[in-house]
This record gives structure tokens, sequence and C-alpha cells, in this order.
């Protein structure tokens, strides 16, 4: 005897289980936050953004937004808040000899035996939150546009150590910061949520090396998995100028997902170098808001991966007033069977007349089977802009290989210039000097297995 089936109850009762399914994950991974008690502001804001998380769910590809990126493997693994002893000597392979001030983060806890914040110029405040007066965290922290978004709100849930840097008015820090957030996994997979917040008052001048990276003192390193899932917010005040260089290393097992917030007063000047390198799933969402006129923003980055990484790259640009300038370039290296996924989207509302913006994807395949998803996008009203997007796809050149070959490098050598050759056009933007070999050196590596 059949039995006959409500269809529609059937797939509301599915659908709600599906729901549970992802709600378990994000409830899973509260669960194991652990954060420092504090009374008011900080708390509530704490509180609020853990409700969201309770009611949100972890984005799928049925999203428009995260379409090309499956996070179902993250989803699969218990994470935990592991504790785990990072010691001083593994850090000599991280220093930058050019850069003398530093923060250092172990599984997103601030560790200040590893850190240096001597001889600081007057004017400049590096440090925990405690380095600012908490009216000062308040007007800033969490504030910026973007933080109702799932895996912000996570972040913000957990709370605690946050790595800050505050320029005072009219002044100029000649030397960059260095921001390095080291992940360590025990015995069980770890998850680390770091927290940065930049705030560079009027006519300022400063720059960051923000870098994520796993401690890469044996070759398990590689193998570990941990997921790092970081905040980023950066306030650029009235004529401010803030130079800007993320770099994310991870290991092959690691998933990352980084949220950039960029909040452009009007006259400020913000530039910013991504590069990422490996990572079995990583994504950057870079949101820049334009609340002046006159403001120029410029974006290059770099993402290079292969065997079955994916690696994710998504902005959104909103030029909201007139006269705006920005400029953006992004690039892709992808071997094997890696899969790039880049998006770009500029905003110019009618407001925005005598805008001027352009935007380039470029992208190498190395492997008949690697690909690449791109999708620049502009949504213009303004009548009175100049405007213009574009990307290509392309693989090594037989004729360019050729050409080398008759200039007495071998073929294996021709093709490694080429590639170097692509990524270096980004990679010389970093201004430290260290930092450009030790990228170029992962580079080479992870482009010629």
């Amino acid at each position: 005897m059949s039995i006959p089936i409500n269809v529609e109850t059937f797939h509301e009762t599915s659908l709600q289980q599906n729901l549970l399914d992802r709600d378990a994950f994000l409830s899973g991974l509260l669960s194991r936050v652990t954060t420092k008690k504090s009374d008011g502001w900080l708390q509530d804001l704490r509180d609020g953004a853990a409700n969201w998380v309770r009611h949100s769910v972890i984005p799928n590809t049925r999203e428009e937004e995260w379409r090309f990126t499956d996070l179902s493997p993250l989803k699969q693994v218990t994470f935990n808040n592991n504790v785990e002893t990072f010691h001083g000597t593994s850090l000599q392979s991280m220093i930058l000899p050019e850069v003398s001030q530093r923060l250092v983060f172990v599984n997103g806890v601030y560790a200040p035996d590893l850190s240096n914040t001597e001889d600081l110029p007057a004017g400049l405040k590096v440090g925990n939150l405690d380095v600012l007066p908490g009216e000062v965290v308040q007007e800033y922290l969490a504030q910026a546009e973007g933080a109702k978004e799932v895996f912000t709100a996570l972040n913000t849930a957990a709370l605690n150590d946050v790595a800050v840097v505050w320029v005072a008015k009219n002044v100029v820090v000649e030397t960059p910061i260095h921001l390095l957030f080291v992940s360590v996994s025990g015995e069980s997979p770890t998850i680390s949520q770091p927290r940065v917040l930049v705030v560079a008052e009027s006519n300022s001048q400063v720059g960051l090396i923000e870098e994520y990276t796993n401690h890469r003192d044996t070759e398990n390193t590689e193998k570990e998995v941990y997921f790092t899932n970081g905040v980023t917010e950066i306030w650029v005040n009235e004529n401010a100028q803030v130079s800007h260089n993320r770099v994310v290393r991870e290991g092959a097992a690691a998933f990352h997902i980084g949220k950039t917030a960029v909040t452009q007063a009007r006259y400020s000047r913000y530039n910013c170098n991504a590069v990422t390198v490996g990572g079995k799933i990583s994504r950057h969402n870079l949101e820049i808001l334009q609340t002046g006129e006159q403001t120029e923003t410029t974006l290059n980055g770099l993402t290079v991966i292969a065997d079955n990484q994916l690696a994710d790259t998504h902005s959104a640009l909103s030029l909201n007033h007139p006269h705006g300038v920005s400029k953006q370039l992004h690039k892709c290296i992808i071997g094997d069977r890696a899969r790039g996924v880049f998006n770009g989207k500029i905003f110019v509302p009618k407001p925005a007349q005598l805008t001027n913006a352009s935007q380039l994807n470029r992208n190498l395949l190395l492997s008949s089977k690697s690909r690449i998803d791109t999708k620049p996008q502009l949504e213009i009203t303004a009548d009175n802009v100049k405007c213009a997007h574009g990307a290509t796809v392309s693989q090594l050149e037989d004729d360019q290989i050729f050409y080398l070959q008759s200039r007495g490098i071998d073929e294996n050598n021709a093709r490694k210039l080429l590639v170097n050759g692509f990524a270096m056009e980004v990679i010389n933007f970093i201004p430290v000097a260290s930092l450009r070999e030790s990228l170029l050196k992962t580079v080479t590596s992870l482009t010629n297995k």
C-alpha cells in the first residue's frame, strides 16, 4: 500500500533540516568562543554579534556572492581554540630586518614578548586595545560597513585581542609597521579570529605589513588543518594616507577567510597590495567606502595557487562622491587543478561625477585543468565619468619560451622567468625588499612543483 507524501511538507522539512545543519556549524564555533570578561559597550558588541550569528547560516553556492566557492570542506571540520606554544626562535625567519615595530599574534592571541613597540615616534600608538581610550575604540571598532556579514559577525563575537595602530593628526610614520599573525595547530584543528583596527587621523601617513602564516617549522606544518577568520578595519581620515600590504601565506590544508573594510574621507589616499599564496580555501573580501570627494584608491592583487587549492577575491569599491580616482590590478597564477575566483565591483552613483576608475584582472593558467572564474563589474549611473574594466586569461606562449631558449635558457628556466615576471609586477609594489625576495621564493616553489 502506497502512502501519499505531502511534497510541500517534505521540501519544507528538508529545508528546515538543512538550515539546522548549517546553523550547527556556526553554533559549534560560537560555543567554543572564549572572551575576556568585560562590562559595558564591548560586551554588548560581542553579544549583539553572537546573536546575529545564531540567526545566520554559512553561505552556499546558491548565493551569487559565493557561487564559485564551496565551503563544504570547512563545515566538515571541528575546530577548537587551541593555545599553542610558539617560541621566539621560530620567529626569526619571519622578522623583517627593515621594520623595527611589530605586533605578533599567535592563534589570534597577542604575544607581547614576541612583539616590539619600543621607540615609537610621538603621535603613534601601536599595541592591543588598551593603548587607546575606550571612547576612541568605541567610535571606530566594528563601525565599518558590512559588520553583519556572517564571518565578520563571528569575528566580532570572539573579540579579545585587537592589533591597534593609531596615528595622530599631522604625524608621518616613515617605517612600515609589521602585523604578524601566526597559526600554530596542535593535535586538533585550530580556529583563530584576529582583528585589526587602524586609524589614520587627518593629514597623517602610515604603512602596514599585515601578514598571515603558519609557523613553518617542519614539513608537517603544510598538512596541518586550521582556520583563520580575520577582520581588518582601516579608517583613512581627511587628507591622510595609508599604504597597506596584505600577505597571506597559509599551509596547504588551511582555510582562510579575511575581510578588509576601508573607509576613506575626502582627499584621502589608500593603497593596498594584497598577495595570497597557498591555503586549501581562501577568500578575501575587500570593501572600500568613499565618504568624501577627491579620494585616491589603488588596489594591486596577486593570487598564486596550485594542486587543488581555491582562492577567491571579492572587492567592492563604492565611489559615492565627485572627483574620485581608483585603479585596480588583480593577477592570478593558477596551476594544476586549482581554481581562482575574482569578482570586482565598482559602484559610481549619480552624485559621483568626474570619477576616474579603472579595473583589470589578468590571469595566467599553468595547466589545462586549472580554472579561473572572473567577473569585473562596473555599476555606473553618473553621466560624466571615465571608467574602464577588463579581464584576460592566457597561458604561457610557445613563442615566448622559444625566444628565451634561443638565448641559451632551457625550457624549465624559461617558464620560471615568465611566471616570475608576471608575478613581480605586483610584488614589486611591496616596499620591503626582504619581503619581496621571500614572496618570490614562495611563488617559485609553488609554481615549479
